[in-house]
């Protein structure tokens, strides 16, 4: 069984996935955040095609560890993502993640349109890594 990550925003959600042994995080796509019955019928649709234990989603935090406007939205997400399917929803806190993924794309040379829809997804594996790594010291 997998772990599956989202790294909500306005726009997109970024994707990534766990390996079976919850130890590799791989990005997997991007979702266009609307319509949201379609979120839905896509992690549905991921869900059992990768054989997802849980959810992953990351919590926007300001660098003081505080909480802002935009974790809000990403609780009200999450809760509606939780009431919609049948496996546990967990938040991790995403500080940096987008500027990270960023960063890694710049240096892998990716450019332009190419990398605004990689961002997401690598955001997401990045935050789904932090999350395995930190399995992994317990």
């Amino acid at each position: 069984m997998r772990i599956l990550a989202l790294d909500h925003g306005s726009k997109r959600i970024g994707v990534a996935v766990s390996d079976e042994l919850k130890m590799i995080a791989q990005p997997l796509e991007f979702i266009p955040a609307s319509p949201f019955p379609d979120v839905l019928a896509r992690l549905r649709e991921l869900i059992r095609q990768h054989e997802v234990e849980s959810i992953l989603i990351g919590m926007p935090r300001n660098m003081d560890g505080s909480y802002g406007p935009a974790a809000s939205t990403v609780r009200e997400f999450a809760a509606l993502v939780g009431d919609a399917v049948a496996i546990p929803i967990r938040t991790w806190d995403e500080r940096l993640t987008s500027v990270q993924a960023n960063r890694f794309l710049a240096q892998a040379n990716v450019r332009g349109r190419k990398r605004r829809e990689r961002v997401d997804q690598t955001a997401a594996a990045l935050l789904l890594q932090s999350y395995l790594d930190s399995l992994s010291t317990d």
